[in-house]
């Protein structure tokens, strides 16, 4: 039998408490991608639907990660999970997101130079690989809305905007 002290369940209560909640978007993009991945539309995900579906969601999972989560959620023994078991693992996975690595992850893909600074070069090559077509001025305005000492660069270093 395990036993827990008193100190131990209120501190489990309120780890419980604190814990974040997935956003509207977040659950609905979590039910497009399997619904996407879905390619044959059993309801149930394989091996590879599942691989692409959390690559697609943001993860970087390799094969032993995909196997393990098989072998933990394959209750027919089919090789493959449902959209509730994908759910409860995608939703655990984005939960334990660290908010200050996302946010120095996406910093990083337009700080390709490692200035420290977004560059109006920057966001251009940005804005050109997701295939956005948007002028010059408009990247500039969105430079303007941070450039504090006029030089042309957004000055929101990468320690500034983790501390936020």
């Amino acid at each position: 039998l395990l036993y827990l002290s008193r100190t131990e369940l209120a501190a489990d209560k309120t780890k419980r408490k604190k814990r974040r909640e997935l956003t509207e978007e977040q659950k609905h993009e979590i039910k497009e991608a399997f619904e996407l991945f879905d390619t044959d539309k059993d309801k149930e995900i394989d091996y590879h639907e599942l691989k692409v579906a959390m690559r697609a969601l943001g993860f970087e999972v390799k094969k032993v990660d995909v196997l393990k989560i098989l072998k933990d959620y394959d209750r027919e023994g089919n090789g493959k999970i449902s959209f509730e078991d994908f759910n409860e693992v995608v939703t655990d996975r984005i939960l334990e997101r660290d908010p200050k690595e996302e946010i120095m992850k996406a910093f990083k893909l337009f700080d390709d130079d490692e200035s420290g600074k977004i560059s109006l070069r920057n966001l251009r090559r940005v804005a050109r690989e997701l295939g956005e077509n948007v002028s010059d001025e408009e990247l500039r305005s969105m430079i303007d809305e941070f450039d504090t000492d006029g030089d042309g660069e957004s000055n929101v270093v990468l320690s500034e905007t983790i501390s936020c």
